[in-house]
């Protein structure tokens, strides 16, 4: 029953708030209340940063449960999570950093969170125990990643390699005598420190499992004795522990391994099929959560997403976009949110040896250049599903991030907004009168991939180009393959919210990431230079010098930034605001409110 407060009361309440200058507290836990969301892959481990782990679908469970130090909004700035902890730069040379658990942080087993926590996080993501020379690729699927158990006497934290961070950190951190700070002194300075502490999984809980050590303060100890004196033995087990001790798809018989610091925790996990968060009664940090259960819900197909909406079985999707999956949307009235995502298609030319060796004269890539039909293709491709559809005008920058729209009043790409079909031949005139063959690579299966393909064909013929068709089912096995294509059409996305170190390994000559055999030194040297800038102003000019270089290079062209699609039923649920990057719609969890008649 909806409860009343007298007028009187009510104003007295608003001049308190007025005159301490406060606002209104937080709406507060809503008892009882539920809400099931929909995602498009399952949960398969607790543990998100190894290679194995690092999917979309384990990052937006893990980011309800684990805190860390800061997060991105969807502005995409970085804020501060400072009832967790605090970080602070002691040092730029050498980059030394402190970072402080806040009083009262507790994991939702009572146990405290800890230097001990950091100092694992730290073991694994630096890689500074590892065993030299060890070669992992025989202990891990050679599909999935996932580990088997290491040999003994061999020490591997199988960390997600797309961090710099701790990965220029070799000695051992300092640890506080109240334990609940550590400072990491990094080899070099590194352009990511202030997100390189990922939130820490808990330590007590891994020397549990991989020792055999049930007491927590105990275990604790052991993992501190253990990274302090490198004992291989105790770290080995650790370590193997580590990569796949948290991997599992139903709820785990030990429901320790499922222990949160965060504004939830999982209570079941039902064979790939769905995750259920609750409210974690121990959390005490500023995110309160407002939703006492959420249910996290597989559901694969678009449409299938939208039916689910409509039956009430979910009230947020993240669908695929598509002109039907749009149509079903405004049919059953759901709220849409629809922007652009993480994901961008490009055109990439080969620098190397390639099918027929087109692109050895840069007049002739120049001329190539202004032959795609950006817009055009962006307007068949994406205008269906976004009104408001554009080109994406940074080969570095996705639109919104900050540092894109600097980028693109200097970077060049202006050259090639518009088809120039007389420019291009002119160009062509002056590479010797040639009529150049283009072979380009991507994926027969995916339609928009051979719209595009048909519209710059049709372009690039009218200057005199013969493009040619070397799509293949494994289009990805053959991307970087030498002699066997001229350009690839694909798509790629966005690490972070911010432009980060496999982002910039594309354009790195010494990078096996570089698919294309692109080398221009300065860019090789800016992006070494990137690399140890600490200080976010001087890593986004970098960043715009690098953008520049690549478009004088004619590296490619970036098409447009691929569609993002949220529905949810907003007589249901309130305050959904997705982010472009992941976690996506998950990054406000703690906000979300069921929307009730008490409201």
């Amino acid at each position: 029953m909806r409860t009343r407060r007298s007028g009187a009361v009510a104003l007295l309440a608003t001049a308190a708030l007025i005159l301490t200058g406060c606002t209104a507290p937080p709406r507060p836990l809503v008892a009882g209340s539920s809400v099931a969301v929909a995602w498009t892959t399952p949960f398969t481990s607790y543990n998100a940063h190894t290679t194995f782990g690092a999917t979309s679908a384990n990052r937006n469970i893990t980011y309800a449960t684990l805190s860390g130090f800061n997060y991105f909004d969807n502005d995409l700035s970085l804020v501060r999570n400072t009832t967790f902890g605090s970080y602070q730069k002691l040092s730029d040379n050498p980059l030394v950093v402190k970072y402080t658990i806040a009083d009262g942080v507790s994991w939702s087993d009572g146990s405290a969170v800890d230097a001990a926590d950091l100092l694992l996080q730290w073991a694994a993501l630096s890689g500074a125990e590892n065993t030299a020379d060890f070669d992992p690729s025989r202990f891990a699927d050679a599909k999935t990643g996932e580990f088997r158990a290491l040999p003994k006497k061999v020490v591997y934290f199988d960390a997600d390699a797309s961090r710099i961070g701790f990965r220029a950190s070799s000695r051992v951190p300092d640890i506080s005598e109240d334990r609940k700070s550590i400072t990491v002194t990094f080899d070099r300075p590194v352009a990511d420190w202030e997100t390189a502490m990922a939130a820490p999984l808990p330590a007590h809980i891994v020397v549990k499992h991989a020792l055999g050590i049930s007491d927590s303060d105990q275990a604790e100890d052991a993992l501190i004795d253990a990274v302090r004196s490198h004992d291989v033995s105790a770290l080995s087990k650790i370590s193997s522990f580590w990569n796949s001790g948290f991997n599992f798809s139903r709820m785990p018989a030990d429901h320790d391994l499922l222990v949160s610091d965060g504004p939830y925790r999982i209570t079941g996990i039902h064979s790939k099929q769905a995750v259920t968060l609750t409210a974690n009664p121990r959390y005490t940090g500023e995110n309160q959560p407002k939703i006492q259960t959420i249910a996290v819900r597989v559901v694969v197909d678009p449409l299938a997403a939208v039916a689910a909406l409509e039956n009430n079985e979910v009230q947020v999707i993240a669908p695929k976009p598509s002109g039907q999956v749009l149509d079903d949307l405004k049919a059953i009235k759901a709220k849409t949110l629809i922007a652009p995502g993480a994901s961008n298609e490009r055109i990439v030319l080969q620098f190397g040896p390639s099918k027929n060796d087109t692109f050895d004269n840069p007049l002739v890539r120049r001329a190539f250049l202004k032959v795609i039909p950006r817009r055009e293709i962006a307007k068949s491709v994406v205008a269906p599903l976004q009104k408001r559809a554009a080109v994406r005008d940074s080969l570095v920058f996705f639109p919104g991030q900050p540092g894109y729209r600097e980028s693109v009043k200097q970077n060049g790409s202006s050259a090639y907004r518009s088809v120039d079909i007389d420019g291009a031949k002119a160009l062509l005139d002056r590479a010797g009168g040639t009529k150049p063959t283009v072979c380009i690579l991507f994926d027969p299966e995916n339609p928009s991939r051979v719209e595009e393909f048909a519209l710059i064909k049709k372009s690039a013929g009218l200057a005199g180009f013969k493009v040619t068709d070397c799509s293949s089912p494994d289009w990805r096995d053959r991307l970087g393959m030498p002699a066997i294509y001229d350009a690839a059409l694909y798509s790629t996305t966005a690490a972070s919210a911010e432009v980060s170190e496999r982002d910039l390994a594309v354009f790195d000559a010494d990078n096996p990431q570089n698919h294309n055999s692109y080398d221009n030194p300065s860019v090789t040297a800016l992006i070494a230079k990137w690399r140890g800038e600490t200080d976010a102003i001087e890593r986004r000019a970098i960043e715009r010098r690098i953008d520049t270089h690549l478009w004088h290079d004619s590296y490619g062209e970036t098409l447009y930034q691929a569609p993002a699609l949220t529905a949810y039923d907003e007589k249901a649920v309130a305050h959904i605001a997705p982010s472009a990057v992941v976690p996506t719609y998950f990054w406000n969890i703690w906000d979300w409110e069921p929307v009730t008649e008490a409201r």
